[in-house]
């Protein structure tokens, strides 16, 4: 057995697509063994800035033997046919066919038997296509070739059984890369060659030429550092995982340093003073043991410095000054006008060509956010129509076109100096949230409807021009917004009617149709329907119960559904359950098959009419008694009563498929008891789910 080490050395590969380079070349290359039937025992790869790695263990020498059978024509086919099939099996001659008895006929078949090659002759071609297969959001091309890769490629490692494999890779333009035995260390700290023969050997020679190979151990040493650095001023470094990933794919010898903020920006708002150093320059923040943001900041450098750092340090000061020198400039302008003067620039803005300005935008949500505002307790409408229109203001800021990340945050900050009401300077700030699953959901009534506002606006818009998300494309960010939606009326416990309220929206876009048209207002419900779904995966929640009870006709309030959904997911794991949709589905099935032979609807039965077996009026009996107590606990939004009310119809169900023969020669008897059916069916889809979406 054999160990294989590859590594593709290049120019620096971007942070945010290292993680994935990574995995997809060692999927490219263990799925190019596999298919060469070459076994292996434990993979692991590697990532830096500068190298993707894949490190294999226990490697056959030899390829695996091939023995494969082939059936091939009927004996007496014709030659063309015999001599085509010759030909996809490599033989000359028929001769060196067998002949076989296969279900009465004679077949030949070619048996075919292959020693396995040596493993070290598949290599090179395995190496060649894993690096042609990988995949980069953007890719370059260099000198004279055609290869196309993230940076130049500047070294192909590849050793087997601690000797070099022979082979290169073309690069088009008559240019070839040769795999070699060698690579190099840090490109400033050991930038001479080091020459490889086992995967213990690379990873110590590597670290000894400062190259910390290793991902995990590279962030972990990058926080512990950075940690430390800081508790020994007695300062607590912030907690930033974007962050520690994208350094971490920066660096390969990390060496964390400890840097000063000059005094006089320590006035900005923290937010500002994070962004500037986080997105431009990768610092790590500081803050106090109180918690307030302390003049000092953590830059990770990528050498051993020679002066303890001062050198690296004076320089990200004066680039990190010159940062702060911008946003304190943009700070004192912006403050020199209040944010409603912001408003009329908005209109200069488009939000979308079919859609308006954000200027119209803010006129809707001030309006919508009211709506919301009377349907949300505690919220002051006022408050929500002003922070619905002051939203979008900061947009026209200076520090926001500086610090487009900072939309929101920054019209807080001018809010509250303008001395406008903290619950609308707090919506203002909120407004973009929920972003993701792992942000947090804004709580304040005004906030919560202002955000609403926000995301019903833009899926309610986009939906009537038809700019629906399709596959993995969502250019609006159209999903995020519903699972927003959700998460604020779930986790804040609001009872809205989704439905008026995506009404409302649609109104005030002022269409030419004043009414959502049904098949926007169907997309829409079955795109919440859909978001909910993904939204409660995790709960184990499935996903047919969400499908069956929005379904229900009229049924949009997400909290009322999911009430029922609990309740249904109760009763479907129950036995009378189990039973009750069986039943269901029986009497479905009849009901649908009578219908299409007779090309005709059966409608529930409201009046006994002439059912003269005990078990047909029995059952009808249970059925209008199921509908008046189902009803009064659906009053009292009970669901669990309404389960188990008609838990109560499996003996009559049962009992009547058991006595009563539904198609039988009268018509009028087979028409009462295929509407006593449907009654059946309609009673379940009415008052608790539609039964025909649930699976299993």
């Amino acid at each position: 057995m054999a160990d294989l080490i590859v590594e593709l050395l290049c120019e620096e590969i971007p942070a945010r697509m290292q993680e994935r380079a990574r995995s997809a070349f060692e999927d490219n290359l263990t799925s190019g063994l596999k298919d060469a039937g070459i076994g292996f025992d434990r993979v692991e790869s590697l990532v830096t800035p500068r190298r993707l790695a894949v490190c294999i263990t226990d490697l056959p020498l030899k390829q695996a033997d091939v023995h494969e059978e082939r059936r091939g024509p009927r004996v007496g086919s014709p030659d063309q046919a015999i001599a085509g099939f010759l030909r996809s099996v490599g033989l000359k001659s028929i001769d060196e066919c067998e002949t076989r008895e296969v279900k009465g006929g004679t077949f030949y078949f070619a048996v075919i038997d292959q020693p396995g090659g040596e493993t070290v002759d598949a290599l090179p071609g395995i190496v060649v296509q894993s690096i042609k297969k990988l995949s980069w959001p953007k890719s370059m091309r260099w000198g004279n070739g055609q290869f196309a890769f993230v940076r130049p490629l500047h070294n192909i490692l590849c050793i087997f059984n601690s000797w070099p494999v022979s082979g290169e890779i073309d690069l088009g333009g008559g240019v070839t890369l040769p795999f070699s035995p060698k690579t190099v260390g840090h490109r400033f700290l050991a930038p001479g060659d080091l020459l490889v023969d086992t995967i213990s050997g690379y990873k110590d020679r590597l670290r000894k030429a400062f190259v910390m190979l290793d991902q995990v151990e590279r962030r972990e040493t990058i926080w512990s550092g950075a940690a430390a650095l800081a508790r020994k001023r007695g300062l607590t470094l912030q907690e930033d995982p974007a962050l520690l990933n994208e350094v971490t794919g920066l660096v390969e010898w990390p060496v964390p340093l400890l840097g000063s903020i000059d005094e006089q920006f320590m006035d900005l708002p923290q937010e500002v003073l994070i962004t500037s150093m986080r997105s431009h320059q990768k610092y790590f923040a500081v803050h106090t043991r109180d918690g307030h943001m302390a003049p000092r900041f953590v830059v990770i450098a990528n050498i051993i410095p020679q002066d303890d750092g001062q050198a690296i340090l004076a320089g990200n000061e004066r680039v990190l000054r010159a940062r702060l020198s911008d946003a304190k400039f943009f700070w004192d302008q912006d403050l020199q006008r209040r944010l409603e003067e912001n408003v009329p620039g908005l209109s200069e803005i488009t939000f979308h060509a079919q859609l308006g300005t954000v200027g119209d935008r803010a006129k809707r949500l001030s309006r919508l956010a009211s709506e919301i505002g009377a349907l949300v307790k505690d919220a002051d409408r006022q408050a929500c129509a002003r922070a619905g229109l002051l939203a979008k203001a900061d947009l026209t800021t200076g520090m926001v076109g500086e610090f487009p990340e900072l939309q929101g945050t920054m019209g807080r900050y001018y809010a509250l100096n303008d001395g406008e009401d903290p619950a609308v300077a707090d919506a203002i700030a909120d407004h973009y949230s929920p972003q993701g699953p792992g942000d947090k959901c804004p709580t304040g009534s005004v906030s919560v409807a202002v955000a609403l506002a926000d995301k019903l606006d833009m899926l309610v818009g986009f939906f009537a021009i038809d700019e629906k998300p399709t596959g993995s494309r969502d250019p609006y960010g159209l999903r995020r917004a519903a699972l927003g939606i959700i998460r604020l009326i779930l986790e804040n416990r609001l009872r809205l009617p989704l439905v008026k309220l995506i009404e409302a929206s649609f109104k005030l876009y002022g269409f030419r149709r004043t009414k959502v048209p049904p098949e926007v207002l169907k997309a829409l419900l079955d795109f919440f329907a859909d978001r909910l779904k993904v939204h409660l995966r995790e709960q184990g929640v499935r996903h047919d119960l969400i499908n069956a009870v929005f379904a229900l006709k009229g049924e949009d309030d997400l909290i009322r559904i999911m009430k029922r959904v609990d309740a249904l997911d109760e009763f479907v794991n129950s036995e009378d359950g189990v039973n009750l949709l069986t039943a269901y589905r029986r009497a479905a099935n009849i009901v649908k098959s009578e219908e299409r032979k007779d090309g005709r609807t059966f409608s529930a039965l409201d009046k006994p009419g002439q059912l003269n077996l005990p078990e047909e009026l029995a059952l009808f009996r249970a059925l209008e008694g199921a509908g008046v107590r189902a009803s009064a606990h659906l009053n009292e939004e009970d669901f669990r009563g309404v389960m188990k009310t008609f838990s109560g119809l499996r003996e009559p169900i049962d009992t009547f498929f058991e006595k009563v023969k539904v198609n039988v020669d009268a018509p009028r008897k087979r028409e009462r008891r295929l509407r006593l059916l449907a009654t059946f069916s309609t009673h379940l889809d009415e008052y608790v789910a539609d039964f025909s979406k649930i699976e299993g």
